[in-house]
Formats: C-alpha cells, structure tokens, sequence
C-alpha cells in the first residue's frame, strides 16, 4: 500500500501543465452598513485557495488557473454564502456583501457527492449541521444526533459504541448499517470508531443507500464529520462545562500557521468525566463512574498552490467502571430506574487510535486526492464483568487475555479523481478505487461461577474459552458522472464494485479453575468472498435557483460474513452468511423561499431489502450470530423546515416517519423456526421530530453581544427491542433549553435537558436486558475563543 502510495504522489508531483492563463481574484467583505468584516473566510470550492479578510475586510487570491468556480464566504455572526465566479485573465476587485445570521439562513455546502457544492442541489436528502447550530444543539456525542435528521435514530447500551439506524435500516452487528466518515476516512466498525464531537466544523447526514461512492455497510447512509483545520490566521478556544452528576467538561484547541502560507498546526483536546447515572445497589458505588480524552492533531503543509497534504493523528482513551449499565428486564429497568444489581464490577479500558495522511492536488485538467489511514482499536475489561446481570455467582465475561488480543487493526486506501473546480464543461466526473485490510483477534472467556446451575450449567467453576480471529481484505472500484442536459435539468449516473474476502478462524477451550486449558474444538477456518454491483441514477429538475426537484434510484450493499463459534450447538461457527442488499427508490423537493429566510425540504422514500441480516445474541457468550432470514419493505416521508421569520428568531423542525416491516422473517428460537412475518423492524421509531426554537436579542457593543434563550421538544415514536416485538418503548417527548450571552469571543450559558425527567427505553437486547436513556441533566457552559 505504501509503494503504491508513493508511485501516486510521484505521478502526480510530475504532472506538466500546461501553458493556460492565470487570474488574481481580491475584493472586500462588508457588511449590510457597507462596513468591513475582519476575519471573515473566503474560499474557492474543491480547491486550495483560501484567504482571511484582514482588519478592513481585503482578501486577496494569487495565480489562480482561469475558468469558472464556486465562491464561498463566511464570517462569525453573518449568513455564510456562495457566489459563482468566472476568473479569466485581468480582474477588478469585487465587493460581497453579507447579511446578519440573525435575519437569514446559511447557505450549506456539503460534499455528500465526494466533492463541495450547495446541499439544495444535491439531487437526494442530506442534514447538514453547520458548527454554530453543533454548538446550539450542544452535541457532544453522535447519539444527540436522534431526530435532529428526520428518522434516525441512535441508542448505546452504556460502553461508548452507538447503534445507529436511519430509515428502518439498522446496525445490528459491528459492521454498522450507517457508515461513519471523520475528515474523510472511513471509521471501519463499530470498534475503531470514535463517538465523541471535538471542534467540528459541520455534519453531514445522507439518508438513504449511499453504495456508489460511500461503498460497504452504507445501505442505511453516511454520517460525514468534517472538522476545523488550521490556516494561516492564528485562533483558538477553550471551554468550561459543569453539571449534576459530577459532569464535567474541558476543551482547548489552537490553530497557527508554522511557516506562513505554507506550513500550519492544529491541536485540539477535550476531557470528560461524571460520575455516573447508575448505582449499583449491590456495594451501594456509582456503577458507571467515567472519564475520557479524546485528542486531535493536525500538520498541514501547502507544498504549492495546487498540492496540500495534511496529517492528522486522533486518540480517544476512555475509562468506564460500568459499561454495561442494563437492567434485567424492562420492568426492571422502569421500576427502579436507573439501578443495577451485579456482584461482578470491573473498568473498561478503551483506546482508539487514527492516523491519516490526505494528499489533495487541484488542477487545471482534474483534481486528485488520496486518502491514507491506520486505525487501532484495544478494548478489555480488567477483570471480569458481569453477564447474568445479577447479584448471584453465575455467569462473568473474561476478555482481558493480554495486549495481542481484543486488539483490532484497520488499514484505508482510497484514490479518488474528479473534474477540476475550474472547468466549465456540461460534464462532471469522479472515479476512484478503495481497498482496506481488517485483522480483529478476539479472545473471550464466559466463566460459570459457584452460582452457575441458576443458568442451567450442570457444572460450576470453569471457563469456556472462544478463540475467534477474523482476517478481511477488500477491494472496490467505482465511477459516477453528472451531465448539464440544459440549465434545467440535469443526470447523474454511478457504479461501484466491490470484493471482499473473508476468513475466519476458530477455537474453543475448557478451563476449570486451578487446571490447564483443555482443547474442546481444535483450530479451523473457513473463508469466503462476497461482490456486488452498487448502481444509482439521479434525475434533478431545477425550477428556478432557489427550488428543485429529484428522483433517485440507489443500491445498498452490507457484506457478509462467517459467524463465529459460540456456546449454542444450533448455531455452528464457520456458518457463511450472504451480503444483505437493499433498493431504495427517492423522490424530493428542496425550496428556499423569501430571500433565503425559510428553507423548506420534502423526501417520499422506499426501500425494499433482500437477504436481510438478522442478528442472535448466544448467552451467556454474548456473541452475535448473523442469519440471512428475511425480507424487508421500509417507506416514509421526511420534512425539514428551516426558517428567520423576524430578527433573531430561528425555526427549525425536522419530522420523519417510517414504516418498516419485514415481509418475510423467520428465525430460530430454541432450536426451532418461528415465523415472524409482518412484524416491525428493531430500533426503528415510527415518529421522529426535533423542534428548535431560538431567540437572540441583541444587546450590542464591540463585541455584539446577544442573549439567547433556546427550546426543543423532541419526540421518538413507538419502537421495538427485539424481532419478536415484545419489547416495546410506546412513543414519548423530551425537552430542554438553554439560556444565556453570546458574544463574538465569549459565551456564557446555563442549560438543561430532558427537563420532564421522562424515563425510556434507550437500548434493550432481545433477551430483555435494557438500558435507560439519560436522566435530567443540567448546567452551565462557558467558553471563550479567540
């Protein structure tokens, strides 16, 4: 991968261009006095060309190939916004002028599409989340992203890892069924992925199959998280957070070129801990006692105008004295809320570790860019947990088996082409390939204690030892295109290939306390190989520049896999399950009205699934065996509302509703088929809505001081835990707000959510044990940047 690497960047850095003529582009950023705006970002698209005003708002770009581009500009309190460009030769100095955020809405950039362009011409749903509205909403964690984009939903069961589904299409294993990218790179399973939010510049979230050009395990979509990278302009923040349960938050980050124009440095850190929700009326402690360290850094070197290459190195360590905070049941969880009863307590050790190198080139005849990365996972529990979820001595899980094991290593290649920002032809293009290799050694012992006849053991004392090793490579290849058929209308048409290889190797051991290890199935393997085909078509007729329409058609496409060996003799290991594929068929419309003050979308979604995965969970293992043993139909519609109807107030509604069935299921239960058709998918709201409301009254000054005060009601609709439907969270709201000053460097607010204290069901296993979502919460933030 490494040579292959190198052999690019030598291509690359070889390129003779050709003669073509240059352009200098400089102007001024006012505002709606006609004043300059210091610090305000202009930006040319898929380029990299950027500049900050200075102190009377001049920007200037040099030597820039001539052609047509997108400019975009933003400033801290102002509506960013996008303005077509053509650069040839000679040009005047131009004047944009940007209006108060407070009286109009942001125009989005997104790059859903593998490259930047106005989200409202995207031709399928994207929710995009600017870093002002992450900081209004408060997101600290992917979860908090549950119905802020219309049906999805997002639920862990106390250890970090989120299961995340949109549009009825769930993860149910650790190959997710929502692909998660952070600045590019693909975060590969639900190991190496990192939850938590550090300074981000926005979020992206495509709903729907996003195969073509997202690849594996994106059949439900893509959440794309981009963070703030470092420029030539010096800046920084820090943060203070407080709250009950002992929550407490720190964030520092500073930004600053090295080496002007050329070499610049980021580093970002946060810290946070609480101590807990849960008591573990057992030994009467805080059960779920916490803290983490997430770290980010960034080296990016500007070797000429057209050639960027940025390093990037993310750690994420965390300390959990409770991951699984579960209840034995969901009346035992509802009934003494937020209480655990386990004789066997332990801390979770969980360190994650990302390294990447991007290499973006932007040309006069292509733009390239590659995408290199090395992710770690180590997680182990430093003695054993508890599996029966009781006080008594029966069953515990034993993971912790020294550093060559539970250690998880993924490496990411992508080359991707695409038709430079300058070009002024009807016919846009990308192309590119991918491949990864996946080496995860699990060891995992289930310990039957002195109390082990209570699970139906025959005898007490003794370790079952499941050795599991999965080795995974894939390739893909893909290509998309758009053509400009008029001004009006234009097609998009994608396709990608994937193959991937799988093996999967096995062994069981017996232990008994005091005694040697005795083979119980010796080591074998078995491997396999899934392909497929992932086409999409997309039709967008744009009405005028402020409303279009679009219909698409989109493949979607989760690998298989080999099961592992588990203590269930009905479920053999080395059982080979097929790739789950989906079609999903899209129709919307997306509006901006009244001088982009209200931003209204509409999507009617269907989606139709074949060989769908469906997951068993082996007790007391817990381990997840994976069956082809259904068919599902999932429809619905999405409404995004979006709206400054006077100075300072915003609006924001997003409303999902989703109705998902399987019509075909059986599964085994007890060594017996039970047929399950017609019943409802898992994790699936049928009602998702967020309601935001913000008000910011201006109390002016230098600093252009605001208070604010802010609501949102949220609503999750019914939903099941488990494919049998017996589990059920029937629909319910929760509320919060917040209140306090914002200024242009400095912000001080006090905050509160699920303010009704409402009590649900956030994630239950289909055997009945249930997590509880947060309780009421609340505190104050202070932050300042500068």
């Amino acid at each position: 991968m490494k040579k292959t690497l190198t052999l690019f960047v030598l291509l690359i850095l070889s390129i003779i261009v050709k003669a073509q003529t240059i352009a200098n582009l400089s102007g001024t950023i006012t505002d709606e006095k006609s004043q300059g705006i210091a610090g305000a970002t202009v930006y040319l698209l898929n380029t990299n060309y950027r500049a900050v005003a200075d102190k009377d708002g001049k920007f200037s770009l040099k030597d820039i190939a001539s052609g047509s581009y997108i400019l975009r500009i933003s400033a801290v309190g102002y509506a960013a916004k996008s303005q077509s460009i053509v650069l040839s030769g000679t040009m005047r100095p131009i004047s944009i002028q940007l209006k108060d955020a407070s009286n109009q809405l942001d125009e989005v950039t997104v790059t859903a599409q593998k490259y930047e362009e106005d989200a409202q011409k995207v031709p399928f749903s994207v929710t995009t989340l600017s870093a002002r509205q992450i900081k209004d909403y408060r997101l600290w964690d992917l979860k908090d992203l549950t119905a802020i984009a219309p049906n999805l939903n997002s639920a862990s069961s106390g250890d970090g890892r989120n299961v995340s589904g949109i549009r009825g299409i769930v993860t149910t294993s650790y190959d997710p069924a929502v692909a998660t990218y952070v600045d590019g790179v693909n975060q590969y399973g639900l190991d190496t992925y990192i939850p938590q939010l550090l300074d981000v510049d926005r979020i992206e979230v495509l709903r729907g199959p996003q195969g073509t050009l997202y690849g594996r395990n994106a059949t439900g979509g893509v959440i794309n998280i981009i963070t703030k990278q470092p420029s030539n302009t010096v800046s920084g923040f820090a943060g203070l957070d407080f709250g009950n349960y002992g929550q407490q938050r720190f964030t520092l980050g500073i930004k600053a070129p090295l080496i002007k124009d050329k070499l610049f440095l980021g580093v970002a850190g946060v810290y946070s801990g609480f101590n807990g929700f849960y008591t573990n009326t057992f030994d009467n402690s805080h059960f779920d006692k916490q803290h983490f360290f997430l770290g980010n850094y960034y080296l990016k070197f500007l070797a000429t105008s057209k050639l960027a290459l940025t390093l990037n190195v993310k750690n994420f360590n965390n300390r959990n004295n409770g991951a699984f905070t579960l209840a034995g049941s969901p009346d035992d969880a509802l009934s003494k809320p937020y209480q655990v009863d386990q004789n066997a307590t332990t801390k979770m050790i969980d360190n994650t570790f990302h390294a990447s190198l991007a290499i973006n080139y932007s040309g006069s005849d292509f733009n390239f860019t590659s995408q290199s990365s090395y992710q770690v996972n180590n997680r182990y529990y430093t003695k054993p947990i508890d599996g029966d979820f009781s006080p008594i001595d029966a069953v515990s899980v034993v993971n912790n088996y020294g550093g060559d094991w539970n250690k998880v290593r993924t490496g990411i290649q992508e080359f991707r082409f695409t038709s430079p920002a300058s070009s002024t032809s009807k016919l846009k293009w990308t192309a590119g390939a991918y491949g990864f290799y996946h080496y995860a050694p699990n060891k995992q012992g289930t310990y039957f204690g002195a109390d082990a006849a209570a699970v139906g053991s025959p005898i007490t004392n003794f370790t079952s030892i499941n050795t599991n090793i999965d080795r995974n490579f894939g390739v893909a290849v893909y290509g998309q295109v758009t053509y400009v058929v008029s001004p009006q209308f234009d097609i998009t048409a994608g396709l990608r290939y994937d193959h991937e290889h799988k093996k999967e190797s096995v062994k069981g051991e017996f232990q008994p306390d005091g005694g040697d290890a005795m083979v119980t199935r010796s080591d074998t393997s078995s491997s396999a190989n899934f392909k497929a085909f992932s086409p999409k078509l997309n039709l967008a007729y744009h009405l005028s520049a402020n409303n279009n329409l679009y219909a698409t058609y989109s493949r979607g496409f989760r690998a298989g896999g080999i099961t592992e060996l588990g203590s269930d003799p009905s479920s053999p290991p080395l059982y080979t399950f097929k790739p789950e594929y989906s079609n999903n068929y899209e129709v919307g419309s997306k509006n901006n009205f009244f001088d982009n003050k209200l931003r209204a979308n509409l999507a009617l979604f269907y989606t139709r699934v074949t060989d769908a995965q469906v997951p068993t969970l082996i007790l007391p293992d817990a381990i997840t065996v994976t069956k082809n043993a259904g068919k599902l139909s999932s429809k619905g519609v999405e409404v995004e509302l979006s709206t400054t109807p006077i100075k300072g107030l915003e609006i924001e509604n997003n409303f999902g509703y989703t109705h998902a069935r399987y019509t075909d299921l059986a599964v085994g239960s007890n060594g017996e088929i039970v047929d399950l058709k017609g019943n409802k998918q898992i994790y699936t709201p049928k009602f998702t809505n967020m309601l935001a409301l913000q008000y910011g009254y201006a109390l002016g000054g230098p600093q252009k001081a605001r208070l604010i005060a802010r609501g949102e009601w949220r609503y999750l609709g019914d939903q099941y835990f488990d494919l049998a439907n017996t589990i059920e969270q029937k629909g319910y709201s929760k509320f919060n707000a917040k209140i306090g000053i914002d200024t242009k460097n400095y912000s001080l607010f006090l905050w509160e959510s699920n303010i009704g204290n409402k009590k649900a069901i956030d994630y239950a296993y289909d055997f009945g044990a249930t997590h509880l979502g947060n309780p009421r919460v609340y505190g104050v933030s202070v932050a300042a940047n500068f």
